[in-house]
């Protein structure tokens, strides 16, 4: 590897549930570069092993203006001092740091979107920080030359504000395959239940979780189980004792990417529940999607532009009529109610998942980092 050119990848999370970086990280390493990820080490971060190099900061502050302001310096110092030949930054929140020693060492940057940043839902009710964003994705942005996002709706908007073509990679699973399962009675699900999984590193506000609570009071011989972490968590579980629901809803925690998987393939339908609350989550493609595509789990998803394009296009499962708990219920239950339709959803995702794949995307990915071996 001495003489492959070095990638530095770098995320402000510690690394441990970003399957989109992790995937393009693996990509790079396959293309015969030095990859190394760059993140954050956090009080409850899980150990990482991962077949190229990592490097997790640890700092004293966890959020707001005073972490984003320490995380920039340390990784920019990380940077200044690192050989490289390639930064890739991914969303906003890497891009001040990164830009400026591609600026000073004149390395090559690109920028990897996630999402539509100054519009995420921790921003649009703090004009003051978000105008603080705009300042530096205004200045920023328009001298990039190499750029790309998750989906097509993301891409026009950005064209349309700063007139800068953009590629579309989307955040599609790799083909999995059921290899290694556990069974229902070793994950702790129940056999003899209709089974909703709601998965993901970003259980947030406005993602639909706490109407997905209150729909289990009109629901029988149903379980919920929550895969993953975020910030709304322990507000859930505050309404599961509140709502006596605790013997429906299952909290499963951060888990690995293929043990995750295990909980999906045992599911009997995905929810994708984001709200239209804002720009970036309306823009949203969740990889959960594909995640349940691949499982063959059928989907039922809030009305949004690019995962209704995905759930309906495919006829993978359906839309739901409002966030409402008990129209939420009805739909869940109407699904229940129709045997034949769950299981052609689940023949059409088989089929899905032979086209939707993350190879599929990799062939966009090699326009950025063509193969060095």
């Amino acid at each position: 590897m001495g003489n492959s050119l070095k990638v530095v990848v770098s995320v402000t999370n510690d690394l441990y549930t970003d399957q989109r970086v992790h995937k393009v990280c693996m990509f790079l390493k396959n293309q015969g570069y030095d990859v190394t990820l760059v993140g954050r080490l956090r009080k409850n971060s899980q150990p990482l092993d991962r077949p190229y190099a990592t490097h997790r900061m640890r700092l004293l502050f966890d959020k707001g203006p005073l972490f984003y302001a320490a995380f920039s310096i340390r990784l920019f110092l990380f940077l200044l001092f690192r050989k490289s030949d390639v930064l890739v930054s991914n969303d906003l929140d890497t891009l001040l740091p990164n830009y400026l020693i591609h600026r000073l060492r004149r390395k090559r940057l690109v920028y990897d979107t996630h999402e539509y940043f100054t519009e995420v839902p921790e921003l649009v009710n703090r004009p003051s920080v978000q105008a603080v964003w705009e300042k530096i994705e205004g200045w920023i942005f328009p001298t990039l030359q190499e750029i790309y996002t998750v989906n097509q709706s993301i891409a026009l908007k950005y064209e349309s504000k700063y007139g800068k073509k953009l590629a579309v990679v989307r955040n599609i699973s790799p083909r999995w395959e059921a290899t290694q399962l556990k069974s229902k009675t070793e994950l702790g699900i129940p056999t003899d239940k209709f089974v909703l999984i709601f998965q993901g590193a970003g259980i947030n506000i406005d993602r639909g979780a706490e109407e997905a609570v209150l729909a289990m009071q009109f629901l029988e011989n149903t379980v919920l189980f929550f895969v993953g972490d975020g910030d709304v968590i322990p507000v859930l579980k505050q309404m599961v004792e509140q709502y006596n629901v605790a013997e429906k809803v299952y909290f499963v925690g951060k888990k690995p990417y293929l043990e995750m998987m295990n909980y999906t393939f045992h599911a009997d339908l995905g929810l994708t529940l984001d709200k239209d609350t804002n720009l970036n989550y309306r823009f949203s493609l969740p990889n959960k999607v594909f995640d349940y595509m691949h499982t063959q789990t059928p989907i039922l998803a809030s009305d949004l532009i690019e995962v209704k394009k995905i759930v309906l296009g495919y006829s993978i499962g359906a839309v739901i009529t409002s966030h409402q708990p008990s129209d939420l219920a009805n739909d869940i239950r109407k699904i229940q109610e129709n045997p034949a339709q769950l299981e052609q959803w689940k023949r059409n995702c088989e089929r899905a998942s032979v086209q939707a794949s993350w190879e599929g995307e990799t062939q966009i990915l090699a326009q950025f980092y063509p193969r060095i071996v």
